[in-house]
């Protein structure tokens, strides 16, 4: 299914050297991979919808809740360099 061609051509988009016996392994594993995948084909899921997940998930996160925020003075004092009511941050687009 998988040539050793077909192996060297992934390991160099992937920037990976590998020695023979890992090309082989790879090989191998992926010609694996591949016949697994083939004999998934195989079944019938005509009337089953597509999920992307085997369980529902339900979201975990609390609500958000609008909570009073430091005050600006609070935030200023904590600035390495204020100007004003605001903050100066460092230059960062060049010339």
């Amino acid at each position: 299914m998988i040539s050793r061609a077909d192996v060297d051509h992934v390991a160099r988009l992937a920037r990976l050297t590998l020695s023979d016996a890992e090309a082989e392994r790879m090989r191998e594993q992926l010609a694996a991979i591949l016949a697994y995948i083939n004999k998934l084909r195989e079944l019938d899921v005509e009337g089953v919808e597509p999920t992307s997940h085997a369980v529902p998930l339900v979201n975990v996160f609390r609500e958000d809740e609008v909570q009073p925020s430091l005050p600006r003075e609070a935030m200023i004092a904590n600035a390495p360099e204020p100007a004003g009511e605001l903050f100066r941050v460092p230059r960062i687009i060049e010339d």
